[in-house]
């Protein structure tokens, strides 16, 4: 790959990465960060595995920033890793998604290593943004105390 695209990508992909930064996400940018921060994790999770697609834009980011915004209940953690951009790291997070296809964008809701609720792409672009909050705000409060 050139320069030139990576620094185009970089740039297309800017405002994807700020949206969930913006809504307090801390991104996980290499497989050593994803380890770490599974290593260490208690409590809950709201993992995005963010994508460029326009379900991501459309769907996936804006449901998972309103769902963590209007619920009572909500993760003690949130995280991103951002597909087909940073490969390495969204490949070791998926090892912790036991039992789920890849996914991209995907949500995951965990607790500490275990996903006790998960979205994958089919569930995002098939639905309405308000039926995904709905469905994050349910799994919040089962979940996050």
């Amino acid at each position: 790959m050139s320069m030139a695209y990576e620094e185009y990508m970089k740039q297309v992909i800017k405002p994807m990465r700020e949206q969930l930064v913006r809504a307090n996400f801390k991104e996980l940018l290499t497989p050593e960060e994803v380890e770490e921060y599974m290593s260490q994790v208690t409590g809950t999770t709201l993992v995005v595995v963010n994508s460029v697609c326009g379900c991501a834009a459309g769907l996936a980011r804006p449901a998972a920033i309103k769902a963590i915004e209007e619920s009572p209940h909500k993760p003690d953690h949130l995280v991103t890793v951002f597909a087909g951009q940073e490969r390495e790291a969204t490949a070791k997070m998926r090892e912790y998604f036991t039992g789920y296809e890849p996914s991209s964008p995907s949500i995951a809701l965990m607790k500490g290593n275990e996903v006790v609720h998960f979205i994958p792409r089919e569930e995002i672009e098939d639905n309405e943004l308000e039926d995904i909050v709905a469905g994050l705000t349910t799994a919040f409060e089962k979940n996050c105390m």
